[in-house]
């Protein structure tokens, strides 16, 4: 092989190193801008589960909406901001009245169950409501105190 050809083969090679380094940039680049992305997204998300938590729970405290529907959403935001937050015994109550009225029925199936059936129903929910009417309470409180720690009350 002679001295020419193996600059060729050289100058070839770098090229090569060069062409991929380049790539391999531009790449960890792009894991770097998606990372990013998800990170604002979470966020994002995380904010609008709290906006949404804090109305959920000044209307419970301000009984302007079910207790039941207000415990079934408060649980849905929380589990979405990080499911071990059911684990806090602040929270519990919102996994009880779940477990406790999973069984009714809700939207069309309500609709189409008779007057009679929706009023059973209705008193099976209110027997739930007045016993966790506290703890409920007390976690739409704690709602709103978990609000005002953000973000450093996910710890």
């Amino acid at each position: 092989m002679s001295e020419m050809t193996a600059l060729i083969l050289l100058g070839i090679a770098l090229t090569i190193l060069a062409g991929l380094g380049t790539y391999a940039w531009t790449l960890w680049k792009e894991v770097r801008r998606r990372e990013a992305f998800r990170r604002d997204e979470a966020r994002r998300a995380n904010e609008n589960c709290l906006e949404s938590l804090d109305a959920i729970a000044r209307a419970m405290l301000q009984e302007q909406v079910d207790p039941t529907e207000g415990a079934l959403r408060c649980k849905v935001l929380l589990e979405i901001i990080d499911p071990a937050l059911m684990e806090r015994q602040s929270f519990r109550v919102f996994g009880d009245i779940q477990a406790r009225t999973a069984h009714l029925h809700t939207h069309s199936a309500r609709r189409a169950l008779t007057p009679r059936e929706r009023v059973k129903e209705d008193r099976q929910r209110l027997v739930v409501e007045e016993e966790y009417r506290q703890e409920l309470l007390a976690a739409a409180r704690a709602v709103l105190e978990f609000k005002s720690n953000w973000p450093s009350s996910l710890h």
